[in-house]
């Protein structure tokens, strides 16, 4: 039965069924035709895992984003960043880079970030010569930033399967990813070293944009300040960033109407809804796992093996290129993070490092063909263009 149960999520995978019916068939038919167990544990398991009061900040960040997408915040960010450095070799690419780096600290959301920094800096990339294939490679790995950089949605859900504090997991990604946003920004330099730049902005434009970009660059002060003071909990950070991204698109940026705050909390809602069906129905795997226990059979093997911390690291970083290639990162978490996690801790190692390794390599697969994201991507450029390459 177990067999079967495979064979199915492998089928319609496939297939292009939406992941969360993948996991929610055969982890179900696994469960009750091979385990024996009752609907009411799966749907106990399932809503106890929707209802952890950490989730409750991932429907928020990604309401932040869109707000601040929506309400002017994102061009202005764009506009002020696109001022400090559009005159540097390839200063459009380290400006988008940037940029996405600065919507990181807004949002969690990697959707958000692609659609408020992508759209609007692409289009005039390729306008200026960047080569289509570059600007689209550019805009999928600066999107990464948001799964490192916090607040993120990734380091949310790791916190939800491992109960590792978020205020933690928040933390262990800022360095690596201020060093995947320095790399990029020396590798767009080189890259791009030869494309015609921008003329250098006056010191009174500099300025000025800054002064409108403030208000939104005060957005990351509220949501680290609030949680490293130990005043608000990640949630309530959340909300007030939420808040705060609503006031000012209404009342600063003016930009912010009615109607788009209502196409923002629709937008959140499909997100939303999109996340937690995968989490509801993955954890559907977890309960077999649990029953079969295959985590400490794992972690039999691999003592009996005499598998060395290196190796280990190494066949995780492999496992979830692999993963991530094919599978969307959410559902990879739900899939291996048990799992890795329980060997994780078996070696003495920090689960913090394990998110760090998990959410660069599972990332990394995101941007690998065959991945639709690229077609994504490519669907936001301007195709007109002649395909250029360096």
């Amino acid at each position: 039965m177990f067999g079967l149960a495979f064979i199915i999520s492998l089928i319609t995978l496939v297939i292009s069924v939406p992941i969360f019916l993948v996991f929610g068939l055969g982890s179900s038919l696994a469960a009750i035709a091979g385990l024996n167990l009752p609907w009411s544990v799966l749907i106990q398991v399932s809503f106890g895992a929707l209802t952890k009061h950490v989730l409750i900040a991932v429907p928020l960040f990604i309401f932040t984003g869109m707000a601040m997408l929506k309400g002017g915040a994102a061009s202005r960010l764009v506009k002020f960043t696109t001022t400090l450095v559009g005159h540097w070799p390839g200063g459009l690419g380290v400006a988008m880079v940037i940029a996405m780096g600065f919507f990181a600290a807004f949002c969690g959301s990697i959707l958000a970030a692609i659609t408020a920094v992508g759209t609007i800096m692409m289009p005039k990339m390729i306008e200026q010569g960047y080569p289509t294939p570059f600007v689209v490679v550019l805009a999928a790995s600066a999107a990464l930033l948001e799964a490192l950089i916090p607040p993120s949605n990734a380091a949310i859900l790791f916190s939800a399967l491992t109960n590792v504090p978020v205020s933690k997991t928040f933390a262990a990604g800022v360095i690596p990813g201020l060093v995947l946003l320095v790399l990029m920004v020396l590798l767009v330099l080189f890259k791009c070293r030869h494309i015609r730049t921008d003329e250098k902005a006056s010191f009174k434009e500099r300025v000025s944009s800054f002064i409108a970009a403030l208000p939104a660059l005060i957005t990351p002060v509220i949501i680290l300040g609030g949680i490293y003071a130990g005043i608000l909990t990640p949630s309530e950070s959340a909300a007030v960033a939420g808040v705060y991204a609503v006031l000012i698109g209404f009342l600063i940026y003016r930009e912010l109407t009615f109607s788009s705050l209502m196409s923002c909390l629709r937008e959140t809602a499909i997100i939303t809804a999109v996340i937690f069906a995968i989490i509801a129905t993955a954890t559907f795997l977890s309960v077999v796992l649990t029953y079969t226990q295959a985590p400490q059979k794992i972690i039999t093997f691999f003592t009996d093996k005499g598998v060395s911390v290196n190796l280990f690291w190494i066949m995780l970083g492999a496992i979830c290129l692999i993963l991530g290639t094919f599978i969307e990162i959410v559902p990879v978490f739900y899939l291996t993070v048990p799992i890795f996690a329980a060997i994780t801790l078996s070696f003495n190692q920090s689960l913090l490092h394990l998110y760090v390794v998990f959410v660069a390599f599972a990332g990394i697969g995101m941007i690998t063909p065959p991945r639709m994201r690229w077609y994504l991507y490519s669907c936001r450029c301007d195709q007109r263009k002649p395909s250029q390459s360096f």
